[in-house]
C-alpha cells in the first residue's frame, strides 16, 4: 500500500493535491489542526489532526508512521522536514516567492527590484537584516529542507487563487460589481505583472514531482499559470464574466489606496516568475488556462461570499470606501482635464533609416 501525507490539505491546492495523489493510487492522509474541514476532501481520507508548528505536537501527531511522499504545504515547514527524515521517501516543501532578495524590499537590489523574470537562481535572502524576517525564514526553510531530505523537493508558489483563498483578491472587484460600481481604482493602470498561479494548476505542478521523482530530486522550482495576466486584465476577465462593466481610474501608486486589495501590494515593481525550469524539468503546462480559471474562481465566490466586513475583507485591507473613491476619481478627472490643457501638437518624426529614390546619392531626400 502506497501510502501520503499532505500536511494541510484544506487551502487552495490541498483538495487538488490529495485527489491527485487518490488518482495515482495513494492512501490519503491530512495533518492539520481540525478548524477547517471542506467537502471537497473524500470520506476515505483519514483526517491527523494536531498542530503542525512544533516539533513535540509533530511527533505526538504522527509518532511512528511513515510515508511513501508527504507534501507539506502548511504549518512550520522546516521542523516538518526534521521530524519526517528517514520517515519518507520524497519530501516536498511548498514555500513562497518572497524568498528572493527584493520581493518585499526592490531597493535591496541593484537596480531596484526583481530582474524580471527571476530565475530559481536569483539571489534568495540569506539574514533577518538583509530583507525581512518572513522573507528569511522562507528561504532558510529552503535550506533546512533540503539539508534534512537531499533528494526532497521544494516549490516556490505565487500567489494562489481559486477557493479558499485567505486573501481573495478576486472579491475586491466581485464585490464592487455585485454594489454596481461604476470605477476601479487601480495603481498605475493596474499594468503591473506578478505571476499568479490557480489552485488546481499548481497541484498539478506539485504532483509531476511525485510523478517524476528522480527528475525532480533536489530541485527548487517556480510554478504559475503559462499565461499571465496584469491586475487591469484580471479585472476586465471578472468583470466580462459577470457581465458589467467597469471604468478604470489608473493613479499613481502613492494615492491609490483603494487598490491595496486588488493588487495585494502597492509597488511600481513588477514580480513576474521565470517559470521555464519546471516546463523543459518535468514537462509542466497548464490543464486549466488561465483565463478559464479566473472565471471559475469569480463564479466560485458568487456562490460564496464572504461576509460584508468580516473576517476575510479586514485580511485583504479594502474598506470598500465608495465615498473616498468617489472623491479621488473627481480629483483625477479634474487633474486630467488640467493636464490636456497643456497638450501640444506632436513633432512629426520620419523614419530614421534612409529610404532613397535613386542609386549613388549618399543621402536621401531627407538627407538622412
Amino acid at each position: 500500500m502506497k501510502r501520503a501525507l499532505v500536511v494541510g490539505g484544506t487551502g487552495p491546492s490541498g483538495p487538488f493535491l490529495v485527489n491527485g495523489l487518490r488518482d495515482r493510487g495513494y492512501t490519503v492522509a491530512i495533518f492539520h489542526r481540525g478548524t477547517h474541514e471542506i467537502p471537497e476532501i473524500p470520506d476515505d481520507v483519514e483526517h491527523i489532526h494536531g498542530d503542525p508548528h512544533f516539533r513535540e505536537t509533530i511527533d505526538s501527531a504522527l509518532q511512528d508512521r511513515s510515508f511513501e511522499v508527504v507534501i507539506a504545504t502548511y504549518g512550520r515547514i522546516r521542523i516538518l522536514a526534521e521530524s519526517l527524515a528517514g520517515k519518507t521517501r520524497q519530501f516536498i516543501a511548498i514555500g513562497g516567492v518572497p524568498a528572493y532578495r527584493g520581493y518585499f524590499n526592490p531597493s535591496a537590489n541593484f537596480p531596484p527590484g526583481l530582474p524580471i523574470p527571476v530565475p530559481e537562481t536569483a539571489p534568495t535572502v540569506q539574514t533577518e537584516e538583509e530583507e525581512n524576517r518572513f522573507s528569511y525564514l522562507i528561504a532558510n526553510t529552503e535550506r533546512a529542507v533540503l539539508a534534512a531530505h537531499p533528494n526532497g523537493v521544494v516549490y516556490r508558489y505565487p500567489y494562489v487563487y481559486g477557493p479558499y483563498q485567505l486573501l481573495p483578491r478576486e472579491w475586491c472587484i466581485i464585490r464592487r460589481i455585485l454594489d454596481q460600481r461604476s470605477v476601479m481604482i487601480l495603481s498605475d493602470g493596474g499594468l503591473s505583472l506578478m505571476t499568479h498561479g490557480y489552485a488546481g494548476n499548481l497541484a498539478h505542478a506539485v504532483l509531476l514531482a511525485v510523478d517524476k521523482p528522480e527528475a525532480a530530486a533536489g530541485q527548487i522550482y517556480n510554478c504559475g499559470d503559462d499565461v499571465q495576466y496584469t491586475i487591469r486584465q484580471i479585472v476586465e476577465i471578472i468583470a466580462d464574466e459577470m457581465h458589467y462593466k467597469l471604468e478604470v481610474i489608473s493613479l499613481p501608486a502613492a494615492a491609490a489606496f483603494p487598490a491595496r486589495g486588488v493588487s495585494l501590494e502597492i509597488t511600481p515593481h513588477h514580480k513576474l516568475m521565470d517559470c521555464h525550469k519546471i516546463k523543459y524539468q518535468l514537462g509542466y503546462s497548464d490543464p486549466v488556462p488561465a483565463e478559464e480559471a479566473l472565471r471559475r474562481t469569480a463564479q466560485w465566490y458568487l456562490a460564496h461570499q464572504p461576509e460584508r466586513g468580516g473576517e476575510i475583507e479586514q485580511r485583504l485591507q479594502d474598506a470598500f470606501d465608495y465615498n473616498a473613491e468617489d472623491q479621488l476619481a473627481a480629483v483625477y478627472r479634474q487633474a486630467a482635464e488640467q493636464a490636456q490643457a497643456f497638450r501640444r501638437e506632436v513633432v512629426p518624426t520620419p523614419h530614421p533609416y534612409p529610404h532613397p529614390k535613386q542609386p549613388g546619392l549618399a543621402r536621401d531626400h531627407r538627407n538622412r
